[in-house]
């Protein structure tokens, strides 16, 4: 491996950009040029992530283009990515949020169903995490759909980022399923643009801390049994290291914690067998988010796409 790259992160004060630093800290091909943050700007980072061993202080995003930096990857909020990115001429550019998923200048960075397009790629966006689980799940049998899926989908609270709201207020999780966003969720058009179908999203939180779980009722144009269903998804998916396709549904307790996508269940209707209901879980702030991007920087970076992980 030559000389690591140098990479600036903006946006180290969320969850899924400290996720990112964690996994960084133990890439041989990568360096920290910078990280910026609007709260900890001018903080050192390891009086925030002391057990990182990073050096440095926090900068404030505005002085972000003038660091310098091989790849920058722009962890913020969405509405707020684009402005950055015209300013940071001269680098690769990995975007965490919805600001370029659906923009044709940007390779949309779902890697198992897009990795030729991410590898040597100058600029991607990394898929949300909701669409990421429910691509994967839906993705094998999109040219088989006869109507649009249902996907009703359960987060942890860390989705909802830092920012205090009703989504990450423990005491209104507690006991508790918090739908929202029921109809026009940003996810469910990430799902039906880039899946070529149309697609129903019910998005909810509760009150665990990390990690998805995504049922999907499907209809087929025809018939299906559940060994067909898991020999297809095995055979979709066997040059993708980081998919398990189970029998059993899966938990999100068997991929919390890791990069691994988990797709199962696999339930077919005994009255009609063109309907099928399977599940996917990951971990949104890994595979629905900083893994996945760490799979991307690989990928646009030249090294092996599970480097790191």
């Amino acid at each position: 491996m030559t000389e690591p790259l140098r990479l600036g992160l903006l946006g180290g004060r969320g969850y899924a950009g400290e996720a990112l630093l964690r996994l960084l800290s133990g890439h041989p091909g990568f360096e920290l040029a910078y990280a910026a943050s609007d709260s900890l700007a001018g903080k050192e980072i390891s009086s925030v992530y002391p057990d990182l061993g990073l050096g440095g202080r926090f900068v404030d995003p505005g002085e972000a283009a003038s660091h310098g930096a091989d790849v920058v990857v722009l962890a913020l909020p969405n509405g707020q990515a684009a402005a950055h990115a015209g300013a940071l001429t001269g680098a690769r550019l990995l975007d965490f949020s919805a600001d370029h998923r659906f923009d044709p200048d940007w390779v949309y960075g779902l890697t198992e169903l897009n990795r030729d397009a991410i590898a040597g790629a100058e600029r991607v966006a990394n898929p949300g995490c909701y669409a990421t689980g429910a691509q994967l799940a839906l993705a094998p049998l999109a040219s088989r759909l006869a109507a649009p899926p249902a996907v009703f989908g359960v987060s942890g609270y860390s989705g909802a980022g830092r920012r205090p709201s009703p989504r990450n207020d423990p005491e209104r999780l507690a006991d508790n399923l918090l739908p929202y966003a029921l109809s026009g969720h940003v996810h469910e058009r990430e799902i039906s643009v880039h899946l070529g179908q149309p697609v129903r999203f019910m998005p909810h939180v509760a009150a665990f801390f990390r990690g998805i779980s995504l049922t999907c009722s499907v209809r087929l144009q025809q018939a299906a049994t559940a060994d067909e269903l898991i020999a297809h998804y095995r055979a979709f998916y066997r040059a993708a290291p980081l998919i398990e396709v189970t029998a059993e549904p899966p938990e999100i307790r068997a991929v919390a914690g890791t990069p691994r996508a988990a797709i199962g269940g696999f339930a077919v209707d005994a009255r009609d067998p063109t309907w099928v209901t399977l599940v996917c879980c990951l971990d949104n702030l890994l595979k629905g988010a900083a893994s996945q991007a760490l799979e991307n920087l690989n990928l646009m970076c030249g090294y092996p796409p599970t480097e790191g992980l």
